[in-house]
């Protein structure tokens, strides 16, 4: 299943670059993305590397869910897909 980072978990002055709200395709409430929570992701590096996550939370009434990663990612992460096991 894939799924899109969004952005980084932030509030008005910090930013958590360890969590990313992430879009799942296919997940639209938050029944659904609850389904999710637990499960593991991978982030692949553009030179093949593999970072490993987990889905945390849900985020919001729309499908969106709150991933945390064991490395903070780049910025350029952001916008790209993630494989959720």
């Amino acid at each position: 299943m894939d799924a899109i980072i969004e952005n980084y978990r932030r509030g008005r002055h910090t930013e958590y670059c360890e969590q990313f709200i992430v879009n799942v395709e296919g997940v639209d409430s938050s029944e659904k993305a609850a389904k999710l929570v637990g499960k593991k992701v991978v982030w692949t590096t553009p030179s093949g590397k593999s970072i490993p996550g987990k889905i945390a939370s849900t985020h919001g009434n729309s499908g969106k869910v709150r991933v945390m990663m064991e490395k903070g990612l780049p910025g350029q992460a952001v916008g790209t897909k993630l494989q959720v096991a």
